[in-house]
């Protein structure tokens, strides 16, 4: 498409030196521009979303917390070539944090707010929504864990175009699981974040057309099964359960390691012109799971509305991408990524369901468009816990009806618990804090 466009703009530039009537100039240098546009439409931006399960800051390279950092070249690689995020939320466990990005919206709108719930196809998936907007000038892949749905035609009933991966929440065996293409069911002994990573090199060459691939791995979720050697640094470990139970931490970090080798393998098999205009969006899903877990108490990390369970990484580079190495401190919700996922695709949308675009920070510091982030999850009565939360202070409502207040500037790890502290009355300051939150907290979620 390119060489025809520079062929035809070179014949036109030919044309003008030729002619003599200045009409004929302006008609020729009016489609000379269109055709700029057109080549503009032909490089509209691919949008790669990588999913890490079960990957918190702790775990994570470039966010101080957490002292046993995975060696992930390629992730560092992406954090000094764009942004990183340090107070993004998302939910306590997998499903509800999926299903916020896929809709844009709070799990309790689409109840969706558990381990294995499944996502009404009535909602409308981010993919559906930039087809429909774009003239499906986008094509789209979901590839890995999807864990909204055990029915085989789920994601082609949410209109994704290309669907492979593990339907389910967890993997039995590393290296010998159920694979799922477009519905139909074959059982795969292929390490699983190497095929995944083969699933997405083969359908990114065959595109044509700008591309969103939604690339979910199973790793580093449990069971932390040793990934081939030759993908990690830790070396030979013994592959027993016992072992992995005794010391779980190494098992964890390679794989890690292993997820970013095959990442990096991912990007390097891409032409350098598609690389460049690709912007890349690398999260984790929710917390470190408790047995892995550093600084953060092992009762509050994932599956928990602390800190631990629901602060997780995000970083961005690439394509559109003006911020380089830098960190925004902007109060950002996982919903959020379906209005800026849109804008990245060149759709006009500011807010849409629970969900604001944050794509100015990606070129400007700002304000951000947040004075709150929310999440949620159901207790063990079958009602929900909340959080809110604004630049300094957080405040839970438990299912049971109990209360927390955290001062996050001074005690990021929840330590100080402003409810409970010698029994003394709030001081005036933090009760004004807390009745504010109180009162947003039923804003959003009454």
């Amino acid at each position: 498409m390119k060489k025809l466009l520079k062929y035809l703009i070179f014949v036109q530039f030919s044309v003008i030196i030729s002619c003599s009537n200045s009409n004929e100039i302006e008609h020729i240098v009016d489609t000379n521009t269109n055709l700029t546009e057109l080549e503009g439409e032909n490089n509209k931006p691919n949008i790669l979303l990588i999913i890490a399960d079960d990957m918190g800051l702790d775990a994570t390279p470039g966010y101080n917390i957490g002292s046993q950092k995975p060696i992930m070249p390629t992730l560092e690689n992406i954090i000094k070539s764009g942004v990183k995020f340090t107070n993004v939320w998302s939910n306590p466990t997998c499903t509800p944090t999926r299903a916020t990005i896929l809709t844009g919206k709070y799990g309790f709108r689409t109840n969706v707010v558990k381990v294995d719930d499944v996502l009404s196809t009535s909602e409308t998936s981010i993919q559906k929504y930039i087809n429909q907007n774009l003239e499906n000038k986008y094509s789209n892949a979901v590839i890995g864990k999807w864990h909204l749905s055990k029915d085989s035609n789920h994601p082609s009933q949410m209109e994704i175009d290309y669907y492979a991966g593990s339907l389910i929440g967890s993997l039995k065996d590393y290296n010998n699981w159920s694979l799922n293409i477009n519905g139909e069911t074959t059982n795969s002994t292929d390490y699983n974040t190497t095929k995944y990573t083969d699933l997405a090199i083969n359908w990114v060459k065959d595109q044509t057309d700008p591309w969103f691939l939604w690339l979910a791995y199973n790793a580093p979720h449990t069971p932390f099964h040793l990934p081939p050697n030759e993908l990690h640094s830790k070396g030979f470990l013994p592959t027993d359960e016992a072992s992995i139970k005794a010391n779980p931490m190494p098992y964890y970090l390679a794989m890690l390691e292993a997820m970013d080798t095959e990442i990096g393998r991912l990007l390097g098999s891409m032409t350098s012109e598609e690389k460049e205009n690709t912007v890349i969006i690398f999260i984790g899903d929710n917390g470190t799971p408790g047995a892995v877990a550093q600084e953060y108490n092992s009762k509050r990390a994932k599956g928990s509305l602390y800190e631990g369970g629901i602060n997780v990484p995000m970083i961005i580079s690439g394509k559109n991408v003006a911020r380089i190495n830098d960190t925004e401190d902007a109060l950002i919700n996982l919903t959020d990524l379906y209005a800026t996922i849109a804008n990245l695709a060149g759709i006009n949308v500011s807010n849409i369901n629970d969900s604001f675009s944050f794509h100015e920070l990606l070129s400007t510091t700002s304000e951000g468009k947040r004075d709150y982030i929310y999440s949620e999850m159901e207790g063990n009565s079958n009602l929900l816990s909340k959080t809110v939360r604004n630049k300094t202070h957080k405040y839970i409502l438990f299912d049971d009806g109990s209360e927390s207040l955290f001062n996050l500037n001074e005690k990021p790890f929840e330590t100080k618990d402003l409810l409970r502290v010698n029994n003394l009355p709030l001081n005036e300051s933090d009760s004004k804090i807390k009745d504010e939150l109180v009162i947003k907290l039923a804003e959003i979620n009454p």
